[in-house]
């Protein structure tokens, strides 16, 4: 099974000749250039496309996709969401994940209770933070503070285990 992972978002028109401004969610963010193909999902459909070419403009990041020759295509693919195959990410070393593996894994306690489910992450400057699904719809943020906070990863049972307070 083909695991998808969200790489960026298109987030419109770039200069006249079909170009797309893109919304990177890799670093650095032209990291996302890297990559190809592209699957474009968009209204529920997906499509694949090639990167045929791209760079930093500003801080952003620009990009020109195979197919897409007019500004009026490509503002048309505003809001597409970027997604790449989990097989195409490098092998990160031991201790180290990519933010779309701990989505999805369940956060546990050092008395073992359940606190949630992972439902995504956020960049704050100081350190990312956990957003955790709890228990009655609560969201609980978590500081991905390594062996303070974050004391175990572990992928294939699918868990993280910290030490928080759920109240806090």
């Amino acid at each position: 099974m083909t695991r998808r992972v969200t790489i960026g978002e298109i987030s419109g028109a770039y200069g006249i000749k079909g170009w797309v401004r893109i919304h990177s969610h890799t670093q650095p963010r032209e990291n996302v250039l890297r990559y190809s193909p592209w699957e474009l999902e968009q209204d529920g459909e997906r499509r694949q496309v090639r990167v045929l070419a791209g760079r930093r403009q500003g801080r952003g990041v620009v990009a020109q996709i195979e197919g897409i020759d007019t500004r009026d295509q490509a503002e048309r693919l505003r809001g597409a969401k970027i997604h790449i195959d989990r097989a195409q990410l490098p092998e990160l070393p031991a201790g180290e994940y990519y933010w779309a593996d701990l989505i999805g894994l369940q956060v546990i306690d050092r008395q073992g209770r359940d606190l949630g489910q992972v439902v995504n992450l956020m960049e704050t400057g100081a350190n990312d933070v956990l957003i955790v699904h709890g228990k009655a719809g609560r969201e609980i943020l978590i500081p991905w503070i390594r062996e303070r906070v974050i004391e175990k990863v572990d992928l294939p049972a699918r868990t993280i285990r910290v030490d928080w307070d759920p109240d806090y």
